[in-house]
C-alpha cells in the first residue's frame, strides 16, 4: 500500500466531507431529540451519505463517459467547483450557520437533509470521489483505496456525530467555523492542483 496516496487521499475527503463542521449542524436540528433519536439519525445520515459517495465513486465516471465528457474537462470544472465551494468555506458565514438555515424542522427526514446531504454527502465531496476514482489514472487496487479512505472518513464523521455534545462544549460554534475556514483553505489548495494537472495532461505540457 502507498501509504502518501493513501494519506492524500484521506485528507482531501477529510476537508470536503468536512465531519467537524458538521457537528454544530447535527447539535442544531436535533435540538429537543432524546439521545435515542440522536443516534439514530447520526448513524442514519452516514450510511446514506457513505452509499451516496460509493455510488458515485461506482457509477459517476460511466455517467461522464456515457455523456461524452472528457475528463479533463471534468476535472477543470469539479476544480473550479471545488474551489468556489472552498471560498464560500473561507468567505461565507461557515459551514454550520449556512446549512442551520436550510433546515425545514421536518424530523421525517432529518437523516437526509441536511445531514446527508448536503452537509456530509456534498456537491464538493460527490465531485472529489469521481476525480480520485478516475479508471484511466487508477487502477482497481488504488480505487478501492479510495473507497476505504471515503468509508474511514464516514465512519469517523459518524463516530464524530456520536459525540457531538462534549465536543461541541470543548470547541463552541466558533471554534466549528474556525476549522471550516481552514478545511476550505486546504480545499482551495487541492481544487487548484487539480486544475493545473488537468490542463498539464490535455495540453501534453509535460510540467
Amino acid at each position: 500500500m502507498d501509504w502518501d496516496i493513501a494519506l492524500k487521499e484521506f485528507i482531501t475527503l477529510w476537508v470536503v466531507i468536512d465531519p467537524i463542521g458538521t457537528i454544530p449542524v447535527f447539535l442544531a436540528v436535533t435540538a429537543g431529540l432524546s439521545p435515542t433519536q440522536q443516534r439514530f439519525i447520526a448513524i442514519r445520515a452516514s450510511l446514506i451519505a457513505g452509499a451516496m459517495l460509493l455510488l458515485f465513486i461506482i457509477g459517476g465516471q460511466l455517467l461522464m463517459e456515457g455523456l461524452n465528457i472528457h475528463l479533463e474537462a471534468f476535472q477543470i470544472a469539479g476544480g473550479i467547483i471545488l474551489f468556489l465551494f472552498a471560498t464560500t468555506m473561507i468567505f461565507g458565514d461557515g459551514k454550520p450557520a449556512t446549512e442551520q438555515k436550510q433546515f425545514d424542522g421536518n424530523i421525517s427526514h432529518l437523516a437526509v437533509f441536511p445531514l446527508a446531504m448536503p452537509s456530509l454527502a456534498s456537491p464538493g465531496a460527490m465531485l472529489s470521489v469521481v476525480m480520485l476514482t478516475d479508471n484511466h489514472r487508477y487502477s482497481i487496487e488504488q480505487q478501492m483505496l479510495t473507497a476505504g479512505m471515503m468509508a474511514i472518513v464516514i465512519l469517523s464523521s459518524m463516530a464524530l456525530l456520536l459525540m457531538a455534545s462534549p465536543i461541541q462544549r470543548i470547541i463552541g460554534t466558533a471554534g466549528a467555523s474556525i476549522i471550516s475556514r481552514v478545511m476550505g483553505l486546504i480545499l482551495a489548495s487541492v481544487a487548484v492542483d487539480n486544475i493545473l494537472h488537468a490542463v498539464n495532461t490535455y495540453f501534453q505540457l509535460g510540467l
